[in-house]
């Protein structure tokens, strides 16, 4: 039988053995008691692979935040666990250990850039790098973003597509196994926000980045090699994209 190109890929990758980065187990975070108990997270079990683009889909409420903040270590369960490839439940860890884990190992791109005022684009990512165990070179970065030119500029001289890709580097300076995404093109324009997405797609389908974004914004559900659906703290769907739309072909 003959296949188009598109779906010979298709069943490449589907028969490709992926490797799991993280893996949630029965997560349940409550707030509140008695009748004011709310169900932030309510039995949540989920894998992210690595290499992966991965979407946590849902609308204020649904428990995304919570999820977003256990997966960065910012935040514990009230019961589950949350495995790391090495073996370890993060959800274990002692202060320290969270704070390693913080440091070293996950990325953080926020919908606000946070950067520094008083420092120059190479400064705020020199400030990450300075904090990494095993940081990346931050003139490869720029060069990779394409925002060397602009290294000695500071955040009021930059463009909102410039600040976000030096929070792009900034994040990935610390040489972590993974980014995790805030919303991050809730604070752009149409065309700066498919800019960043852009990146994020090229990190994850040249270098093999992992990458976790967490959105309200259905359409962004498409570029994901996987996509969860939260909703009143429960996933309710789980979808898994053979073959990602591009970022160019996608529109909100």
């Amino acid at each position: 039988m003959y296949l188009c190109p598109d779906e010979e890929k298709a069943a490449f990758l589907q028969n490709t053995v992926k490797e799991v980065l993280m893996e949630g187990k029965h997560l349940v975070k409550t707030y509140g008691m008695g009748d004011t108990k709310v169900y932030a997270l309510d039995d949540v079990s989920f894998k992210i692979y690595k290499g992966e683009l991965t979407v946590i889909l849902g609308s204020s409420g649904s428990g995304k935040s919570t999820l977003l903040n256990m997966i960065g270590g910012m935040d514990k369960p009230d019961s589950g666990q949350l495995i790391y490839f090495n073996g370890e439940d993060i959800c274990a860890f002692n202060r320290k250990q969270q704070t390693l884990y913080r440091k070293n190992t996950v990325g953080f791109i926020f919908q606000f850039y946070h950067l520094i005022p008083e420092l120059s684009a190479y400064e705020n990512i020199a400030f990450a790098a300075d904090m990494a165990k095993e940081p990346r070179d931050i003139d490869k970065l720029l060069e990779a973003l394409d925002i060397r030119h602009r290294k000695n500029h500071y955040p009021y001289q930059l463009s909102g597509g410039e600040q976000q890709r030096v929070s792009i580097a900034r994040a990935l300076v610390k040489n972590a196994e993974f980014l995790i995404c805030d919303e991050p093109t809730g604070a752009l324009d149409h065309n700066t926000g498919k800019q960043l997405l852009a990146e994020l797609e090229k990190l994850v389908r040249e270098q093999g980045q992992t990458v976790v974004i967490v959105t309200h914004n259905t359409a962004i559900a498409s570029i994901a090699n996987r996509v969860f659906k939260l909703r009143s703290g429960k996933i309710v769907d789980e979808t898994e994209n053979a073959i990602p739309e591009q970022v160019k072909n996608v529109e909100w």
